[in-house]
C-alpha cells in the first residue's frame, strides 16, 4: 500500500507532536522575552528620567539655599529684647505671678 499524503497520519505520530510542542514553546518564550524586555526597558527609562529630574530639582534647591543670605542663622536668636523685664518682675512684690 502506498503512503498516503493525508495529514491525519502525521498528526498521530508522537514525534511530530513533540516537535510542534517544542516549536510553540520556543516561539512563546521568544515572544515573552522580547515583550518583557521592551516593557522593562521602557519602565527603567521612565524611572531614570524621574530620578534625574528629582536630583536636578534637589540640586537647584540646595544651590538656592546656599546662595540666599537670608537663610543664615540669626546670631541674636535667644537674646531677650528687654533684659530688665525679669528684674522688674522680681522687684515688684504687688504684681501677681
Amino acid at each position: 500500500m502506498p503512503p498516503s499524503s493525508d495529514l491525519s497520519n502525521i498528526t498521530k505520530q508522537p514525534v511530530f507532536l513533540i516537535v510542534v510542542a517544542i516549536a510553540v514553546i520556543g516561539v512563546a518564550f521568544w515572544f515573552g522575552n522580547t515583550t518583557g524586555f521592551k516593557a522593562g526597558y521602557t519602565q527603567a527609562q521612565v524611572e531614570v528620567k524621574a530620578l534625574q529630574d528629582e536630583s536636578v530639582k534637589k540640586a537647584g534647591e540646595d544651590a538656592a539655599k546656599a546662595a540666599n543670605p537670608f537663610q543664615a542663622v540669626n546670631p541674636l536668636e535667644g537674646v531677650e529684647a528687654n533684659p530688665f523685664e525679669k528684674v522688674k518682675k522680681v522687684l515688684n512684690p504687688f504684681e501677681n505671678q
